[in-house]
């Protein structure tokens, strides 16, 4: 069935399609204008980006060549591309933020359009009003809304009464803008992002779900060194195990962990949210901090953070300003690949 929508990825005349995956897809009727404002009653949209497992290795394939190519062309100096022109993007912030609100912000106005800042106090997502009342009112708005959140229902709320593409900037249970140019990085350097051996050192946080997300759909060594109380999530890891294609370990070790790794990975020992565990955490983690000498155990590797560093915690001066370190090449990766996103969702 053909079905009118809001917002260009779902303003235009569509058809649903189910991929191997069993993610829905829409699939859009050549020669149909998009509209800017819903005409009637909004279509609910089916097109969202909230975990790397709903694409396929093919779709995650062209996720990554996309931010690489888009990446040379802002790089050149061209800023002629500007196919968001027109259209608008509202950003839903509970938590505070650097790299997910410049990245995003920049990157969408790079490429033409506007995006509207929405803070913690301009919503108070799911308690001053309902999570799906906020996605049906700026849905009708705007033609693609991004979220960096606390709850995952939170996004998974705007996903569902959303008639235009949410992104996940980030839950509390995981982050795969972050993790997808994590594999950007992971190309430019090794040439290849599948059949590495990715060694993360810390708790087995959101970030780690985004790896095990990640790992369910291309072939990787993933391994999570975490201390025996916060392995990561028994489901997300089971689904990552079963779906075949990547030998994936828990281990309390780091030092045997890290052998041969390509990449060795931390992060904050408390993230937002955890701060008030600060003190027993430095107390779980102590043998868990990332220094020059466990690098110097795996001298192929380079080094990983998504920042913000806790420098002295989870990891040293030395390895975060060492030649191995790619910590800002990830950070500047942030705004392309999310621009690869934001392109394939609103079928740019």
């Amino acid at each position: 069935m053909l079905a009118m929508t809001t917002a260009n990825a779902c303003a235009r005349a569509t058809t649903t399609k189910t991929t191997a995956s069993g993610r829905k897809t829409m699939q859009t009727r050549r020669g149909v204008r998009a509209r800017a404002m819903p005409v009637g009653e909004p279509v609910k949209c089916e097109d969202h980006f909230l975990a790397l497992d709903d694409f396929t290795r093919e779709e995650i394939g062209e996720l990554i060549q996309r931010a690489a190519s888009e990446k040379k062309r802002l790089q050149s100096g061209d800023r002629s591309f500007l196919p968001f022109k027109g259209k608008t993007m509202a950003m839903i912030f509970a938590k505070q933020s650097l790299r997910t609100r410049v990245s995003f912000e920049t990157g969408f106005k790079l490429l033409g359009g506007s995006a509207i800042y929405l803070g913690p106090d301009d919503i108070s997502i799911g308690k001053r009003e309902a999570t799906k009342d906020i996605s049906r009112v700026l849905s009708r708005y705007n033609d693609i809304i991004m979220a960096r959140l606390f709850a995952h229902q939170d996004i998974l709320d705007l996903a569902e009464y959303s008639s235009v593409p949410v992104i996940n900037g980030l839950t509390d249970y995981n982050h795969p803008c972050q993790i997808l140019a994590d594999a950007l990085t992971i190309y430019e350097k090794f040439g290849r992002f599948e059949d590495v051996k990715v060694v993360y050192v810390g708790d087995g946080n959101n970030i780690v779900h985004s790896w095990l997300n990640l790992a369910a759909v291309i072939p990787m060594h993933f391994v999570c060194a975490c201390p025996e109380d916060y392995t990561p999530d028994d489901a997300t890891l089971k689904k990552a195990r079963d779906a075949g294609l990547s030998t994936i370990e828990i281990s309390h070790d780091p030092w045997e962990a890290v052998k041969g790794a390509d990449v060795v990975y931390s992060d904050v020992w408390a993230s937002m949210g955890q701060k008030h565990e600060a003190e027993q955490r430095k107390k779980d983690f102590q043998g868990f901090q990332v220094t020059g000498k466990m690098m110097q155990s795996t001298p192929n590797a380079i080094f990983m953070h998504c920042l913000p560093a806790e420098r002295g915690l989870e990891c040293t001066d030395e390895v975060l300003e060492a030649d191995y370190s790619v910590v800002f090449q990830q950070a500047e990766n942030r705004m392309h690949a999310q621009n690869a996103v934001m392109l394939k969702m609103l079928k740019c």
